[in-house]
């Protein structure tokens, strides 16, 4: 079986740590080996007649990055009533899910984790793409949102409108009710609960509002747990957060009200946080200065957590990308903007943040073990890059540098330079 083999490669390793001048072996679907002499003389490392060679003269190779926090049917519908299209009829949003999904792929992006997504369309999803229906990342389906009535989310339709029917959300009071909404979502095939703990945060509901009370959020994560399942929380204050992080909630998105007391509970309970801080900066900047009624504190939260978010990751705090494509003012496609707001704006190492995209990433999709880092015996799922997103993590925003994905082994874009390959191949 012909074996894929790129030497002179400036290898990020996903750790923290660069390879410069080294050799990748990718066999099957696995990484066979890395290092400087893994295409060279001797038995395990010698190059097989039938092998590609690509010589990257220092190009860069990296693991697939990994997107915590994705909607793929989020759409900016501008003036239309419905928020971010979740309304819309479900054919429509799968349509939509699939377009977003294969542009997550295509901008380097091998897995996501969703944030949620109504009528199943996630568990379809996920579905579609091992079965290689359709092209995507590796995906996490979740659930419908889920919190009380009337919470931030609680949009689907106005109380005088007297409709019952389900949508993007299931409304839900009192711990019995958030067991039901939980199992129902399991059974249609969540694999990640997204429950909306407090407002805040681009929501319409102030971020000093908790939603749920500790019975229903104790509640919804033990039926997820007793499933199989894992919880990630909307949360922007931090007593809404120490609640969360005592009742063993999985996933913190946002994390609003972060400071170093939440930072040693995080690093205690081992507690990933999704950011997701460029939605709100870029609406902000959209509307002017003006938070348009979403949240009169949305420039402070958005200094706060510019100011305490370095402190979290050098302490060690598992963060990780991701944010609301799609949400207002902020259009799907251009992922990679993300990596380069943390560098440029919040001031986070470039090598760290990649760590984020890509370790850090594996881990909270739950195989961290197989993915995550360029090493020997994972799974290849590898980036190749014209150029150092070490030196300059602006050029993961550039399609053209992305000269080649690989999902598996499997060539999903191959842009190699021809006249790059090994001449003694």
């Amino acid at each position: 079986m012909s074996r894929l083999v790129f030497t002179g490669a400036s290898v990020v390793v996903g750790d923290g740590s660069v390879l410069a001048d080294t050799t990748v072996v990718i066999d099957g679907d696995r990484i066979a080996s890395v290092g400087p002499d893994a295409a060279g003389p001797g038995p395990t490392g010698s190059v097989r007649p039938d092998d590609r060679v690509v010589a990257l003269a220092g190009r860069t190779v990296m693991p697939g990055m990994v997107n915590c926090h994705f909607h793929a049917t989020y759409h900016n519908l501008g003036s239309q009533p419905a928020p971010f299209g979740l309304e819309e009829p479900m054919a429509l949003q799968v349509v939509r899910a699939v377009r977003n999904l294969e542009r997550l792929l295509l901008a380097g992006f091998t897995s996501a984790v969703s944030a949620g997504a109504p009528f199943a369309i996630d568990a379809s999803m996920k579905t579609a793409i091992d079965r290689r229906l359709v092209a995507g990342p590796r995906l996490v389906p979740c659930s419908r949102d889920i919190s009380t009535t009337g919470h931030a989310g609680d949009r689907s339709f106005p109380s005088h409108w007297e409709v019952g029917a389900l949508g993007a959300i299931r409304r839900s009071d009192g711990p019995d009710e958030f067991r039901r909404s939980v199992r129902l979502e399991v059974k249609e095939g969540a694999e990640m609960i997204k429950v909306f703990v407090t407002g805040g945060h681009g929501t319409v509901g102030p971020r000093e509002q908790t939603e749920v009370t500790k019975g229903e959020l104790e509640a919804a994560i033990e039926a997820a747990h007793q499933r199989g399942a894992r919880v990630r929380g909307h949360i922007a204050n931090k007593e809404a957060l120490l609640m969360a992080l005592d009742l063993g909630i999985d996933i913190v998105d946002h994390g609003d009200g972060l400071d170093e007391e939440c930072i040693g509970r995080l690093l205690a309970t081992d507690t990933p946080v999704v950011p997701s801080m460029l939605f709100p900066a870029r609406f902000l900047a959209s509307m002017g200065g003006a938070s348009l009624g979403f949240t009169d504190d949305m420039h402070h939260d958005i200094e706060a957590m510019a100011a305490i978010l370095p402190l979290a990751n050098e302490a060690g705090v598992r963060l990780v990308l991701g944010d609301d494509f799609g949400a207002l003012n902020f259009p799907h496609g251009p992922y990679a903007d993300e990596l380069a707001y943390y560098v440029d704006e919040v001031g986070i190492p470039s090598i760290d943040v990649l760590t984020w995209a890509t370790k850090h990433g594996a881990e909270v999709f739950g195989m961290g073990e197989e993915l995550g880092t360029v090493t020997p015996g994972k799974l290849a799922d590898l980036l190749v890059i014209d150029g150092d997103p070490v030196a300059d993590v602006h050029v993961l925003q550039d399609p053209d540098a992305m000269l080649a994905i690989l999902q598996g082994g499997r060539l999903v874009t191959d842009r190699l330079p021809v006249d790059a390959e090994d001449p003694h191949r």
